[in-house]
């Protein structure tokens, strides 16, 4: 509008020029204006018209491009070149082999495992257990419900579940039939069914070589043997002959076998109330002469990566370690343990080393009777290296009842625990190591 104003007042002034000047001009500055866009569209396309220039440049080279697809890069790589070139596969198990063959297993007491990490495995353990509704515990706990809240705490529960394996001391039979020991003080036996509660603390296996399982007899052990398979938990320590009593369990987990070997020198007899198994009759393992066990031990080490060896040993209510617990706890460690845990005296005992295995001496009772008394749970956490750490995690049973235990009550424990374990180191949390 601008340049037409310009222009009628030019005319009405009487300025007058030829039409073919101003038709050239009109021309030239036409013409300029399309090599201008010209330009601009070939150097700049591909920023100034934003997406829909790229497509067309785009669209442009796919026409012209791609005569012939080049050829694979894989088909150049010389043999045996491309399994580095690719991206790193995960390592074949050592145990593959094991795992598939489900009748291989069965037959060796081998368990196929999950743990809540892929790199380690973190295993519980606790001492004497005892579910007689004749006796204290089983009696409490139904009358305040019959719910395993109602006889071990939240906090407790959380911890004995939060392990990938827990392992308790069975220190009683599950049975509804049989005979009770002649002449024996005590003995106990716990109806079948009870056998849920062991799944409700989260026990993963039974240890049954003690001075009450054949309490009895026979025939309480073998329906005990029976009740336990029949719920699925695996048992160790006793079994219908001397190959069953005395073989190891396995259990393989992140690519790690972990045997399990339970043995007892409980009752320190000839002739013992609880049997000993034989070639061909069932009964305990005993060790009392240790030179079976630690057989047993080294042939499990050869088979495995850690071997965990829980025994029934030491003197009733005594915090101090006997002379059977001194002699063969270094014997059983250079047999192959790689960890030693302990129980029968009903109290807690310390806490050693035999050269590089921990030996817990003794957790004492951990859910048996109406006393109160100091209990706890030892966590030991292992990856590939061997053991990751080892915790004292400390309780209490009072009234029947199992609870974790806090603050002074905690220190105190631990500081009896540091007492009757000179050689050792107990942190604040429990944790063990050597000074």
């Amino acid at each position: 509008m601008r340049e037409k104003h310009r222009y009628k007042m030019k005319k009405r002034s009487g300025v007058k020029k030829p039409v073919w000047v101003f038709v050239i001009t009109l021309s030239a500055v036409v013409l300029a204006g399309l090599l201008v866009i010209a330009a601009v569209k070939f150097y700049l396309k591909p920023y100034v018209f934003g997406r829909e220039g790229r497509e067309e440049e785009n669209e442009a080279k796919n026409q012209t491009a791609h005569v012939e697809d080049p050829p694979s890069f894989w088909e150049n790589v010389p043999d045996g070149q491309e399994v580095m070139a690719q991206a790193a596969t995960p390592e074949p198990s050592r145990y593959g082999k094991e795992l598939a063959d489900v009748e291989y297993r069965k037959a060796n007491r081998i368990y196929a495992w999950e743990a809540d990490r892929e790199e380690e495995v973190t295993l519980g353990f606790v001492g004497d257990i005892l579910l007689d509704d004749e006796y204290a515990i089983m009696a409490n706990l139904l009358r305040r419900g019959g719910t395993i809240n109602d006889g071990i705490s939240d906090g407790m529960l959380l911890e004995l579940q939060g392990v990938d394996i827990l392992i308790a001391n069975n220190e009683f039979p599950f049975t509804d039939r049989g005979v009770p020991t002649e002449g024996k003080t005590f003995t106990f036996r716990a109806d079948t069914k009870t056998a849920a509660y062991l799944h409700d603390i989260g026990v993963d296996a039974a240890v049954l070589a003690n001075n009450h399982i054949y309490d009895f007899g026979e025939t309480g052990l073998l329906d005990t043997l029976d009740t336990l398979s029949g719920a699925g938990i695996p048992y160790v320590g006793a079994g219908r002959d001397l190959s069953e009593a005395s073989a190891p369990i396995y259990y393989i987990v992140n690519d790690m076998k972990i045997a399990l070997v339970a043995a007892t020198q409980i009752e320190r007899l000839e002739n013992p109330d609880t049997k000993g198994a034989t070639e061909t009759s069932p009964g305990v393992f005993r060790c009392l002469d240790p030179e079976k066990l630690c057989e047993t031990v080294s042939r499990a080490k050869e088979n495995s990566d850690f071997v965990i060896v829980y025994i029934h040993w030491g003197t009733e209510n005594v915090t101090e370690p006997d002379w059977a617990q001194l002699d063969q706890a270094p014997k059983i460690a250079e047999a192959g343990a790689d960890l030693i845990i302990g129980d029968h005296p009903h109290c807690l005992q310390g806490i050693t080393y035999a050269g590089d295995t921990p030996v817990f001496y003794s957790l004492g009772n951990f859910w048996f009777n109406s006393k109160t008394v100091d209990t706890g749970m030892v966590k030991v956490t292992l990856n590939m290296e061997g053991i990751k750490s080892l915790q004292f995690v400390p309780a209490l049973q009072s009234d029947c009842k199992v609870d974790l235990v806090y603050g002074a009550e905690k220190e105190r424990i631990l500081n009896q625990m540091r007492a009757l374990s000179p050689q050792v180191v107990i942190d604040q949390e429990g944790y063990v190591s050597k000074p």
